[in-house]
């Protein structure tokens, strides 16, 4: 077939939900392209080996970025899904919504229609939770989510909570539901032991629809514009290059980094970029590209002194006997991925909510899943997620194979800078509590002669790492925002039948890991799509912490600590 209702372009968190829910419709014929292929392969399905089909370039696109000025000149590594799930098949499978607040400053930025309470309806849509729907929570979605082993089998995951609420913050039960600030379980995308990817909980049951078609292998060159209207695509497969026909709408759902490319490609960008790339400006948009935005972080390493930490479980034995339990019953230590306790704490006085995530790990390791010592150890992932730097994403010439120029900006903002000093001397503050005295055995990195401000500086800028959650490329606000690229629909400004619907439409970044944001995104944009009535508000509070004007904890009213 050479014309479709609907194009949907890349098949990864958003796509797959879109070409679920647009091709409920019986009476839309809908065309899902993804560059990549299969997402078969046991390492993507064991939630355990999650370290594995990142490093596959069958898997990943391997961008980098440019050299970081901020970062002394480093080249920051950014994994992007290739194949079916997209993303979703290669993520650490972490499962945070964001914060409350999230949506509303999504609002107050032009997003209109995108508040909390507009939000939360479509997280629940989504969501599988194996705790059951309730206000919060959604019980019957396409999307499992778990809370792995629920942290039986470790004892360090406990102790991380209680070095917590020892510290004076407060314990969450359920981070994504009413409160999200505090220590707690942390929540995976993983259904019946195995990695829950949006190919899985969306794609896979409804590929037998005779109204949808997947094309895998094949890579978008570009979006067909006949005037101010996307009319279709061109795609390159092994047999060549061809034009399929889209009689509605041409939908890019490609990610922070191929969803601009693909815009600038085909002729709708800034004059500067297209003129450079050699491509002829056919729309100006010169948002398309900026307001890349990232999270960052380092992560705290401690000797263990008792030996309970995974890392007597890293051997090429103990590995064997995981993945076999794993393949013969779907549990067991394969079956999570190992952050099981999680936090979310303010930076200082005078926020309305966290900016400061935690993942803990029972194990001293590499980001390959090597271990990084002898014995037994821990470490805590940490950053802030609410960065002010910002960076963009631009083409280098007129073709769809060549990689782009990406550059982030990270740690160039003053407040970043900040952020992440506070961040250290928090982190170590928590990790100093009682609560861990029985296992906190050396601090491995940074180590405590990382203390003054020059020295913490120097250190984050050898050390931060992307936690992949590239995102804000494709600016939701509205059309009087010159840097704005799509409207409260998704729709691209100015244009006619093409929408962008992914990550790189958000405004800011949420506080926590992004695929669960970009899955609500595609599930709201469906109902648009669809010319239904979007779900009712919710109507539930939105709480502020407890004189958070003054405090940068509630549980006690010391000490910013310096």
């Amino acid at each position: 077939m050479d014309e479709f209702d609907f194009i949907i372009v890349g098949a990864g968190s958003a796509g797959c939900v879109l070409a679920n829910r647009v091709s409920a419709n019986p009476e839309n014929r809908v065309l899902l392209v993804e560059a990549g292929g299969s997402d078969r392969n046991i390492f993507v399905q064991m939630p355990t080996a999650l370290s594995y089909p990142m490093a596959m370039d069958r898997f990943n696109w391997g961008y980098h970025s440019e050299p970081e000025p901020g970062l002394d000149g480093r080249q920051i590594t950014c994994p992007r899904g290739k194949g079916l799930g997209g993303t979703s098949t290669i993520n650490g499978m972490v499962y945070v919504r964001g914060n409350a607040q999230d949506f509303e400053e999504w609002e107050t930025l032009g997003a209109k229609g995108w508040g909390y309470r507009d939000c939360l309806p479509y997280f629940k849509r989504a969501e599988s939770w194996i705790g059951g729907g309730d206000t919060y929570r959604g019980g019957d979605g396409p999307l499992g989510v778990c809370g792995g082993n629920d942290m039986r089998m470790n004892p360090l995951y406990r102790t991380f909570i209680d070095a917590g609420v020892e510290a004076g913050y407060p314990e969450t039960k359920d981070y994504n539901g009413e409160y999200q600030e505090g220590f707690g379980p942390m929540h995976m995308t993983v259904r019946d032991g195995v990695r829950e990817s949006t190919a899985r909980a969306y794609l896979k049951p409804v590929l037998h629809r005779s109204n949808l078609k997947v094309i895998t292998n094949a890579l978008v060159q570009r979006v067909e514009l006949e005037g101010k209207r996307a009319t279709g695509i061109f795609l390159k497969t092994k047999s060549g290059t061809r034009y399929i026909r889209a009689a509605r709408e041409v939908i890019l759902t490609a990610g922070a980094i191929a969803s601009p490319m693909l815009l600038q490609l085909s002729g709708i960008g800034s004059e500067e970029n297209l003129k450079e790339a050699g491509v002829e400006e056919i729309h100006r948009l010169p948002g398309v590209g900026e307001n890349l935005q990232d999270h960052l972080e380092v992560y705290f390493q401690f000797h263990c002194k008792q030996p309970v930490s995974l890392n007597n479980k890293l051997g090429l034995f103990s590995k064997a006997l995981i993945g076999a339990r794993w393949l013969l019953f779907k549990d067991g230590l394969g079956a999570s991925n190992h952050f099981e306790s999680c936090a979310f704490i303010r930076s200082k006085s005078g926020l309305k909510s966290p900016d400061i995530q935690y993942h803990f790990l029972p194990a001293a390791m590499r980001y390959d899943g090597t271990p990084s010592i002898a014995g037994h150890g821990f470490q805590v992932h940490v950053g802030p997620n609410k960065p002010k730097s910002r960076g963009r994403v631009r083409i280098k010439s007129a073709d769809a194979a060549i990689a782009p120029s990406i550059l982030f900006n990270y740690y160039k903002h003053e407040e970043d800078i900040e952020a992440w000093r506070q961040c250290i001397r928090l982190t170590r503050e928590i990790m100093q509590q009682p609560a861990m005295d029985e296992y906190r055995g050396e601090e491995i990195q940074p180590g405590l002669e990382v203390s003054s401000d020059a020295e913490i500086d120097a250190w984050v800028k050898q050390n931060i790492e992307s936690a992949y959650h590239p995102a804000g490329t494709c600016k939701m606000g509205e059309a009087s925002d010159p840097f704005a690229v799509v409207g409260k629909d998704c729709g691209v400004h100015g244009l006619k039948n093409l929408r962008v619907v992914d990550a790189s439409v958000f405004p800011t970044l949420p506080n926590g890991n992004i695929n669960a944001p970009v899955i609500m995104v595609a599930e709201k944009i469906a109902d648009v799509i669809l010319c239904v009535d979007p779900l009712p508000a919710a109507t539930v509070s939105i709480n502020e912490p407890k004189d958070w004007q003054n405090l940068q904890r509630e549980g006690s009213p010391v000490r910013e600590v310096n």
